[in-house]
C-alpha cells in the first residue's frame, strides 16, 4: 500500500466511523437516557442497578438470553472488584459486549473481498420482502466494483415484477450486468443462467436475489435447496455465501425471521439494514450472540455508499461513545 493509499484509507475509515456514529444515534439516545435514569441516586453498581439494567437491555431488543449473559458477566466483575462505580457502567458494558461477541466467533471483515477464493464467488441472498434485500445487493455490487471486481446479478425473485425491475435499476446505477427471465420463471433456471453467464464472461462475483416469502417454511426450504443444487451443477460448492438480510428496525421480528431462515437453509452470513432509522440497533448484538452466525454487513443509511462491513469493536464503541463523553463532563 502506497503512502497516498494509506492516507486515503484513513480518511475513508474516519468517514465510515462518522456515518456509523450517526446511524446509531437513535439507539444510543434510547439506551443512554434510560441507563442514566437507572443509576440516579446510586454511586456503586449494586443489585438494584443491575435489575434496572437487565430490563433496559431486554427492552432494547438485545434479547433475554443475551441480556442474562451480559448481566452475569457484570455481576462476576462486581463480585471480584467489589465497589464498581456507576460512572464505570457504560465502559464495563462496552467491554463485556465486545468480549461476548468475540467468544461467539463474530468475525471482523476487513474488506469486501477477503473471503473470495473461488471464481465466480457466488452469494445467494435471502430474506423477506421489505427488509432492503435488493438495495443491499445493489450497494454490495457497488462496493465490489470499487474493489475492482467484475460482478453479475441474478434476478431469481421471479414472483414480483417490482423485484426484477428494482434489481435492473440497481444494475444500471452501479453499471453491472443483470441476468433476468420472464415473470413467473423458475428461480433455479435464472440462477443457472446467471452462473453460466458469469463463467462465460469471467466475472468474479455472482449475486443471486431470491423470493422473499416466509408463509410456508417447507416450500421455502424446497425452493432454496433446488436453487443451490442447480447452481452446484455449474459451480461446484456454490453458493459460497448464503446471506440473510434482516431489517434491524423490526427488533424481535428480525430474530424470528433469522430462526425461520436458518432452519430452512444454511445461512452463513447476515446483513442488518436500516440501522439509521431505528432505536432498535441492539438487535445486532442479540442476533450475533443467539445464532453464532457472523454479521457481515450493516446498512447505515440510504446512500449508495452506506453499506459497511461489520466490526464489533467499532460498532460497540460507537454505541457507547456518547455516554462516555457525557460521563467525563459529569
Amino acid at each position: 500500500m502506497g503512502l497516498f493509499d494509506f492516507f486515503k484509507k484513513k480518511a475513508n475509515d474516519a468517514q465510515e466511523q462518522k456515518t456509523l456514529d450517526k446511524s446509531l444515534e437513535k439507539t444510543k439516545e434510547s439506551l443512554f437516557s434510560r441507563i442514566t435514569k437507572a443509576v440516579v441516586g446510586s454511586s456503586v453498581i449494586d443489585d438494584k442497578v443491575l435489575d434496572e439494567l437487565e430490563e433496559i437491555l431486554i427492552t432494547s431488543d438485545i434479547g433475554v438470553n443475551t441480556t442474562l449473559k451480559i448481566i452475569e458477566r457484570i455481576q462476576a466483575r462486581v463480585a471480584r472488584d467489589k465497589y464498581l462505580r456507576t460512572s464505570e457502567l457504560n465502559h464495563i458494558l462496552s467491554e463485556e459486549i465486545q468480549n461476548l461477541l468475540t467468544e461467539n466467533n463474530s468475525a471482523d471483515f476487513n474488506d469486501f473481498t477477503n473471503h473470495h477464493t473461488d471464481k465466480p464467488y457466488v452469494i445467494m441472498v435471502v430474506g423477506v420482502n421489505g427488509v432492503g434485500k435488493t438495495t443491499t445487493i445493489g450497494k454490495l455490487a457497488h462496493k465490489l466494483k470499487l474493489a475492482e471486481k467484475k460482478v453479475v446479478l441474478g434476478a431469481a425473485d421471479t414472483f414480483r415484477a417490482a423485484a426484477v425491475d428494482q434489481l435492473k435499476l440497481w444494475g444500471e446505477r452501479v453499471q453491472v450486468r443483470v441476468v433476468a427471465q420472464a415473470m413467473g420463471s423458475d428461480p433455479a433456471s435464472v440462477a443457472y443462467d446467471t452462473l453460466q453467464s458469469a463463467l462465460a464472461n469471467g466475472e468474479d462475483v455472482a449475486i443471486i436475489d431470491t423470493a422473499g416469502r416466509l408463509h410456508n417454511k417447507v416450500a421455502l426450504m424446497n425452493e432454496l435447496t433446488k436453487i443451490k443444487q442447480v447452481m452446484q451443477k455449474v459451480v461446484p460448492g456454490a453458493p459460497h455465501e448464503i446471506l440473510l438480510v434482516l431489517d434491524a428496525s423490526t427488533g424481535q421480528n428480525a430474530i424470528e425471521q433469522c430462526k425461520q431462515f436458518t432452519q430452512a437453509t444454511d445461512v452463513n452470513a447476515l446483513a442488518l439494514t436500516k440501522l439509521d432509522g431505528t432505536a432498535k440497533g441492539g438487535v445486532v448484538i442479540g442476533i450475533s450472540d443467539q445464532f453464532k452466525i457472523p454479521v457481515k454487513y450493516i446498512g447505515v443509511g440510504e446512500g449508495i455508499d452506506h453499506l459497511q462491513l461489520f466490526n464489533k469493536k467499532d460498532f460497540v464503541n460507537s454505541l457507547f461513545k456518547q455516554s462516555d463523553e457525557g460521563q467525563r463532563k459529569n
